[in-house]
């Protein structure tokens, strides 16, 4: 085994392990983040239902990358922390774990989306035109989700032994093949069938398919500390236990954004279509300042978890100030970007006069809260590196679904102003930062401190 590299999140200086981790999942994320503008900017020149319809499948979609990208955030702990103890039986474990689990869940959803999609866009809505581009599209998504959850798996089996370039590489792959096959599988280019919306969907899981199967064949010949052949294939009931135990909480923190979404959606569609419109073409936008924190977010969390297993405390605590203070900044750069030029950011998606009305404000007022919630987001990679993940939950739930949901709700009711509604982000946030310090500081007085 390669020592330098097995060290390597145990003896780099911190500030640049951070970048060198960091970095080329940010990028990577930021690719992922453009494809998904690009989809909503192609569909949106079909015609405003079909923004609306993907708007509408936010919630679905969400869902199944929260299962992943949480169980993939309880791998990640695991195995960094497996790797940071030398136990190359647990790091075995750990990868066989995670890869029958990813296939139960890809299973599941696949199942859904051959018995409930009409069931879900009937609940929302009685615009045919939505249903039915809603329906073409999260069926796809859904049958095809096999390759999201291999290809976050193998993501994560990279990213704990600090090979994120590799993971930068199959994850762009995937991401810059679905931008190219957009406009030809909508729009019927170069002989291929017009597909409309059924072809942002093809795209997307054609992408997903290939960054799974670059990242497999990088696992296999790159990444021997991670093994996944067939005779290193054990599954371990304590194992699968310690990352549902990380990993649940997460999943379950993530798929809280799709319970809040699908409520959003009732109370802004309330107002008008072009209302639920401009809260997804908000979400695809945001999508470029958080997706950057989300990946420093996933190269801090094995570089905590390594150094726990490593009883290296002084590692933690850096890595923690760096990355705070770096997801704070990326923040605050994106408020200042909402608020310069919204205008402009509606326009990519061919926005009406009605949807630059409403989506104006709502841009500026939502991205105040945007700084608040980069320091919470650092602070829940702490939660989850060191096996805390369900405060990061508690504190999810409580700002969604305790605060921002009925705080929406009451707003729209006793102002009837689409506009005040958006003030809810805000008042949330502030809630969720109260309990993020609370249990920041429990964190840090029961368990850092001890080493």
């Amino acid at each position: 085994m390669d020592r330098q590299q097995e060290n390597k999140m145990g003896v780099m200086p911190v500030g640049r392990l951070l970048a060198t981790m960091s970095v080329p999942i940010m990028i990577s994320m930021l690719v992922q983040a453009l494809y998904n503008v690009v989809d909503s900017m192609f569909v949106a020149r079909i015609d405003e239902y079909a923004l609306t319809a993907l708007s509408m499948a936010f919630p679905i979609q969400n869902l199944m990358i929260a299962v992943a990208a949480g169980l993939g955030v309880g791998l990640n702990a695991v195995l960094s922390r497996a790797l940071g103890a030398k136990d190359q039986e647990s790091v075995s474990r750990a990868a066989a774990s995670g890869m029958l689990l990813m296939a139960v869940c890809s299973a599941v959803f696949m199942l859904g989306g051959a018995t409930i999609v009409h069931a879900f866009y009937a609940a929302q809505t009685d615009i045919p035109e939505i249903i039915a581009y809603g329906e073409s599209y999260t069926r796809i998504v859904m049958l095809g989700c096999v390759g999201l959850f291999f290809q976050i798996h193998f993501e994560r089996t990279l990213q704990s032994t600090g090979r994120t370039v590799l993971t930068m590489v199959s994850q762009g792959l995937g991401a810059i093949l679905n931008i190219i096959l957009d406009p030809i599988l909508i729009f019927g280019l170069f002989g291929m069938p017009r597909m409309g919306v059924a072809g942002a969907a093809a795209a997307t899981i054609i992408g997903q398919w290939i960054a799974a199967a670059v990242g497999l064949f990088m696992n296999l010949k790159m990444n021997p500390e991670v093994p996944l052949g067939l005779h290193h294939f054990r599954i371990h009931g304590a194992t699968l236990r310690r990352i549902l135990a990380i990993g649940i909480p997460s999943v379950v923190m993530q798929s809280i954004g799709s319970v809040m979404t699908f409520c959003m959606n009732q109370i802004l569609i309330a107002f008008s279509s072009t209302a639920v419109a401009v809260f997804g073409v908000y979400f695809k936008l945001q999508s470029f300042i958080f997706m950057p924190v989300f990946g420093l977010n996933n190269g801090t969390v094995p570089i905590i978890a390594y150094n726990y297993g490593a009883r290296r405390p002084d590692r933690m605590r850096k890595t923690i100030r760096y990355g705070v203070s770096a997801a704070v900044c990326i923040m605050a750069a994106g408020t200042l970007l909402f608020h310069a030029i919204p205008t402009q950011l509606l326009r990519i998606f061919d926005a009406s006069e009605e949807m630059l009305r409403i989506g104006v404000p709502a841009l500026r007022i939502i991205s105040l809260s945007f700084p608040v919630a980069g320091l919470c987001i650092g602070c829940g990679s702490v939660f989850q590196a060191l096996g805390f993940s369900i405060y990061s939950m508690i504190t999810s739930m409580v700002r969604q679904l305790a605060v921002l949901v009925p705080c929406a709700y009451l707003i729209g009711r006793l102002t009837g102003n689409v506009t005040m509604v958006w003030w809810a982000f805000v008042v949330a946030e502030v809630f969720s930062l109260m309990l993020t310090m609370y249990f920041y500081r429990k964190v840090d007085r029961n368990v850092i401190r001890t080493l």
